[in-house]
């Protein structure tokens, strides 16, 4: 862990502070990236940030969307997420690459900010509770399409 920095708040932490943590390991990821260093960023979990901004967007009175989301939501994602890139020789060929990990409920990935992640992402692999808990180290699920990456799902 001689190379990793770990922003973290918890679920006890302010909704402030959880709204803010992914867009402080972007800034940081981003530093390194323009001093010509190759980084990795992984959201854990970009629906946790949702549910904290749902939150500060209520208490401000803000009109809720669906599922009470503030109608921006997918503009925060995309936001974050596309902050992630390679840059060129002029600008020191430094890179970020995002890696948002969404838990879905029951392996729903048709709720709202599970799509909104996935929209944005350029593809996904699904995880899957019932293999691991059978004892099949092979996680990956076999019902759902194998040719993509990125987004990890993760059914709980």
């Amino acid at each position: 862990m001689e190379y990793t920095i770990v922003v973290a708040e918890t679920a006890d932490s302010p909704a402030t502070l959880q709204y803010l943590a992914p867009y402080t390991g972007a800034a940081l990821a981003e530093y390194f990236m323009y001093r010509k260093q190759h980084t990795l960023i992984i959201y854990d979990d970009p629906s946790k940030q949702a549910q904290a901004y749902r939150q500060m967007s209520l208490l401000l009175r803000r009109p809720p969307g669906r599922e009470a989301y503030p109608g921006d939501v997918f503009y925060l994602h995309s936001r974050l997420l596309e902050r992630a890139a390679k840059l060129s020789s002029s600008l020191g060929e430094g890179s970020m690459t995002a890696l948002p990990i969404v838990e879905t409920q029951s392996g729903d990935v048709s709720a709202y900010i599970p799509t909104n992640v996935i929209s944005i992402t350029d593809g996904q692999i699904f995880l899957s509770a019932d293999l691991f808990n059978a004892g099949i180290s092979d996680l990956t699920s076999r019902t759902r399409p194998s040719n993509i990456r990125f987004c990890l799902s993760h059914f709980s």
